[in-house]
């Protein structure tokens, strides 16, 4: 009886030996979804690395890095070294880069859907602006680039939108008439100027100190980050904190490369883009006070123009844009109160 027992125990913990090696043999020939993939990311923009929308792609890489254990890398190619907005979507398109943050006005000229973001004043300040971003429409819009081979992920805010000037204190609509002013050449940027009768001009970013500093150009249309870091505020001594249009940057990435990770990994994508946009509107928002005694501090006069002046252009151009397609309609009628 002894000896039975004996030899039913040792065939037991034979039987549960040989279990767990299958399981563990198992483990091995199937790993987690993702888990053993390792990715060499890059990700391409136009502003320079004290902007904050390259601190926001720096906080893209640390998360990814962070949540992937080290599998995925990011390789960040700033201030336009990969040539303009244009060649970088091509670059995302094709495969030879995988991410882009890329300017809505720019993305506007490929996917007209893009130009709702531009509809003045749409939004009281930057923390409106982010919230805006988890929308449905603003999703939707997103997905206009589905069939480009792109990837629309999310939107990335840094400052809105105000105005410079060389020499006059303009205190409203009226006083813009005659006045060449630089605005980013995109179509709902360009209108906008125009029924205040300005003049706009597009002119090549490095271009612009020097224009208004000889008198080509009377101002621009610019945020406070880049009038500090470009150093305008030498060339232009007002500037109007309107915030009369948001500029968000458009996360993209290669639609295939997108495609292929496992779910697992377009998760740490998602969330890594997620925290970034977080990251750079909320630093943003913090720093509106600092950034206009900054520009105060160096002498330019800062002040602000009511926006009920603005409201004949305004319905102005929800009337002209809003019809030109489904979806800007759709965003005008969300977020106009």
């Amino acid at each position: 009886m002894i000896g039975l027992r004996k030899f039913s125990l040792t065939l037991l913990i034979f039987m549960l030996v040989l279990t767990a090696a299958a399981c563990g043999n198992d483990t091995d020939a199937k790993p987690a979804a993702g888990s053993g993939e390792k990715y060499s990311f890059k990700l391409a923009h136009i502003t320079p690395t004290d902007h904050m929308w390259h601190k926001a792609a720096e906080k893209f890489k640390e998360e990814l890095e962070k949540n992937s254990d080290g599998r995925m890398t990011l390789e960040i190619y700033p201030a336009s070294q990969l040539g303009s907005e244009a060649d970088m979507v091509q670059q995302i398109s094709s495969g030879s880069v995988d991410f882009g943050l890329i300017t809505a006005a720019y993305m506007s000229s490929r996917a007209p859907a893009f130009t709702a973001w531009f509809a003045p004043y749409a939004f009281e300040d930057l923390k409106e602006t982010n919230a805006a971003r988890d929308t449905e429409i603003a999703k939707k819009i997103l997905g206009t680039l589905d069939d480009q081979g792109l990837k629309g992920l999310d939107y990335l805010f840094a400052g809105n939108r105000v105005m410079l000037f060389k020499d006059k204190e303009v205190k409203k609509p009226e006083d813009m008439k005659g006045l060449a002013f630089r605005v980013t050449p995109s179509p709902p940027l360009q209108d906008f100027y125009k029924s205040l009768g300005a003049s706009p001009e597009s002119l090549p970013l490095p271009e612009v100190y020097a224009a208004v500093q000889t008198g080509v150009i009377d101002g621009m249309d610019m945020d406070l980050d880049a009038t500090i870091t470009n150093k305008y505020h030498e060339v232009a001594k007002y500037g109007a904190v309107t915030n009369h249009m948001v500029w968000p940057s458009v996360a993209i990435m290669n639609k295939d490369k997108y495609e292929k990770l496992s779910d697992a990994d377009k998760k740490i994508v998602e969330d890594a883009i997620k925290t970034a946009a977080d990251y750079s509107a909320n630093t943003r928002a913090s720093q509106e006070e600092e950034f206009k005694k900054t520009l105060s501090d160096t002498g330019m006069k800062i002040y602000e123009i009511d926006q009920k002046l603005f409201e004949p252009y305004i319905k102005q151009f929800d009337e002209k844009y809003g019809p030109t397609d489904p979806l800007i309609q759709e965003f005008i009628d969300t977020f106009r109160k």
